[in-house]
């Protein structure tokens, strides 16, 4: 389309030098309402592109026939095959071989030269005023060079664009790679995380058994600091216990867990309290500036993905973390900063990529890793920054779509 409106142009300016500065009489009636047919073509073909973007290769094929004919009509018009630019032709062909499929494109050779072969024989002559009738073939080669210098100029310009588009495809079908190995990677890891919950079962059962017996035990009762222990080893495996249910919850492998319907301010206040008691903080700042609550249902690994990052800005920053909660339009905004060194600006560059993390340890990195795609798969985003005052701040941004809320007030 955006071609035809360059011929369109193309042929206005050649209809006004060539009939009114070279004074080389045309049809102007018949030609200019081929002009206007070209004109008709392209805003229905606008039309059409609005109410629907997918275009079938016989769609495509028609569209460039009706060029041919109409190019096939000017140049009747105007000399038949001795017109210069009857070169043109060769650039329909070329768009062809781009744009279609194999058949169509030979078929359009076809077409374009019986075209061409039958312009030898039938045409409308062109006559000449007697300034120009002894100066046909230099009018003839400065025509050839015109049409020459708009072939070259709308191949570079068209080839250029489809290279482009080439690029943008190839770089989208990369992105889908690398997104498809690392949900293969998560995938891989879920199967050993379940796994090893199921394994760790047993064993978490038989010490909370063994401890509560020793709880009851005359001779560690009356010991108050071994009390304590106890106690605190009690409530250290039951912790243990929690998680391997969750991480069952999150592989689906969870029993008796119904569906849990909730806010958006009950659950992130929730989860921020039970973060803040598990994990003791020395300094929390806890912003929740939401406004009227949603009615969500929480993905069971949206809790596991939001302590993660909490637990880093704690890693990075354990005498200060900043928790703000916020909206923006139909989405919730965690932001999540700490004081600690920042980012390096190669974990900025690769946010999200697995093993890539400043704490030199094995495995690490994982936890962002798992973050940002558990959110990706939520239609959410995550960013990361360095603030300018020093330290980091992670922020999340999650549609309630995602959730289960339906854009009004939930209860």
């Amino acid at each position: 389309m955006q071609l035809r409106w360059l011929a369109v142009l193309g042929q206005v300016a050649t209809l006004v030098i060539v009939h009114f500065w070279l004074d080389i009489a045309l049809p102007l009636v018949q030609m200019g309402a081929v002009i206007l047919f070209l004109v008709g073509l392209n805003i229905v073909s606008l039309l059409r592109h609005h109410k629907q973007n997918t275009v079938t290769n016989t769609e495509l094929f028609l569209e460039l026939l009706l060029d041919v004919a109409a190019l096939t009509v000017q140049l009747y018009l105007s000399g038949g095959a001795t017109n210069p630019f009857i070169s043109l032709y060769l650039l329909q062909v070329i768009l062809g071989a781009v744009l279609l499929e194999v058949w169509s494109s030979w078929a359009l050779v076809l077409i374009t030269s019986g075209c061409f072969i039958w312009l030898t024989t039938t045409y409308r002559q062109i006559a000449l005023p007697h300034a120009h009738s002894n100066d046909f073939f230099s009018l003839h080669i400065q025509g050839m060079f015109i049409c020459f210098l708009l072939a070259a100029s709308l191949l570079v310009l068209f080839i250029a664009r489809i290279n482009h588009n080439l690029r943008a495809r190839d770089a989208h079908l990369a992105d889908l790679r690398q997104q498809s190995a690392e949900e293969e990677h998560i995938v891989r890891m879920g199967l050993l995380a379940s796994g090893a919950a199921h394994e760790l079962g047993t064993p978490l059962a038989t010490l909370s058994v063994i401890v509560s017996d020793w709880r009851h035990m005359p001779a560690l009762r009356n010991n108050p600091e071994l009390v304590a222990e106890i106690t605190e080893m009690q409530r250290q495996v039951d912790r243990c216990k929690t998680i391997v249910s969750g991480i069952l919850m999150s592989s689906g492998e969870a029993r008796g867990e119904g569906t849990v319907h909730t806010d958006v301010n009950a659950f992130l206040d929730g989860l921020v309290a039970e973060w803040r008691s598990t994990r003791s903080p020395r300094h929390l700042d806890y912003t929740n500036v939401f406004g009227a609550s949603e009615a969500i249902v929480p993905d069971t690994a949206l809790k596991q993905v939001i302590f993660n990052i909490f637990d880093n800005a704690l890693e990075a920053s354990p005498d200060w973390v900043s928790v703000v909660i916020g909206r923006q339009r139909d989405a919730i905004v965690i932001t999540v900063s700490d004081a600690g060194p920042g980012f390096r600006n190669d974990i900025l560059g690769g946010l999200g990529k697995p093993y890539r993390s400043s704490k030199d340890r094995p495995g690490s990195g994982l936890g962002l890793f798992l973050v940002v795609n558990v959110i990706r798969k939520l239609g959410g985003s995550v960013t990361a920054k360095n603030c300018e005052e020093g330290g980091a701040a992670v922020t999340l941004s999650l549609p309630l779509a995602a959730l289960g809320a339906g854009g009004r007030g939930g209860s």
